[in-house]
């Protein structure tokens, strides 16, 4: 299986002769947020079998890079999100939306994905009419991969998710404080560790920040990969962690 990680939650997970493309964000801004470290992903970024959504937040489901998409990729999306995308994009990318709850599973090529539960607001914006169930999913395969979304720790973590080969973990965020819904470096190790994954990625971290504010909080930006590393090394010395760049790949194999 090979990963690429094009920065914040953005993946490609790439096994089977089967591409899956996480929470594409494929442009150098994000509303007020730009992209500070790491080239634009490179045009093959958006080569995909399937799109999975967490949610509906706009560093998510970003509706800008859709369009920087394979055309005929599904979109794997939250129950309720179509509506949204129906409104924003049209009705040709709503037709392509196959809707999923905690549960559901999908067969993508080569690939079984089932959606899981995660603990994040629902909302595309705090007075937006849109709401989604967040999800994270899990892809089986051989080794198996969660890719967390946005979560915050919940107690049927373990059995709905665990046990996993491959933890695609968020560790930080966007901007100079991180609210209800996230782990940060040490949250995320008791989630890896609850799930029983023996590999782990940081994502979600030190690749966008707010315009104008580069001096405000830095050691939220760049050091949760290095934290999260250091923090699953004293919870669990067995979990092999790679801190990638924005564009690097590796490789995994089952343990």
């Amino acid at each position: 299986m090979r990963i690429t990680w094009w920065g914040h939650a953005t993946t490609t997970i790439e096994d089977r002769g089967t591409k899956l493309l996480t929470d594409p964000v494929l442009t150098a801004r994000i509303a007020h947020l730009r992209r500070r470290r790491g080239p634009l992903p490179l045009p093959d970024a958006g080569e995909c079998d399937a799109v999975l959504i967490s949610h509906l937040h706009a560093d998510h489901l970003h509706l800008t890079s859709l369009p920087l998409v394979s055309p005929d990729a599904a979109l794997v999306v939250p129950r309720g999100a179509a509506r949204l995308i129906h409104a924003e994009a049209g009705k040709a990318y709503s037709d392509r939306c196959i809707e999923v709850a905690p549960g559901n599973q999908v067969r993508i090529g080569g690939l079984d994905i089932t959606a899981v539960t995660a603990d994040h607001d629902s909302r595309r914006l705090p007075w937006s009419q849109y709401r989604a169930q967040a999800l994270g999913f899990r892809v089986e395969s051989s080794p198996s991969v969660w890719f967390a979304g946005d979560t915050d720790l919940y107690d049927d973590m373990t059995a709905e998710v665990g046990p996993v080969d491959l933890a695609l973990i968020p560790v930080g965020g966007w901007g100079p404080s991180l609210g209800e819904g996230h782990l940060d470096p040490v949250r995320a190790a008791e989630a890896v560790r609850r799930v029983g994954a023996r590999y782990a990625v940081p994502v979600h971290f030190g690749t966008f920040w707010p315009i104008g504010c580069d001096w405000l909080k830095p050691e939220l930006f760049l050091p949760p990969g290095d934290r999260f590393k250091a923090e699953m090394a004293a919870v669990d010395a067995g979990v092999k962690v790679e801190v990638l760049v924005p564009g690097e790949s590796t490789e995994v194999v089952r343990p």
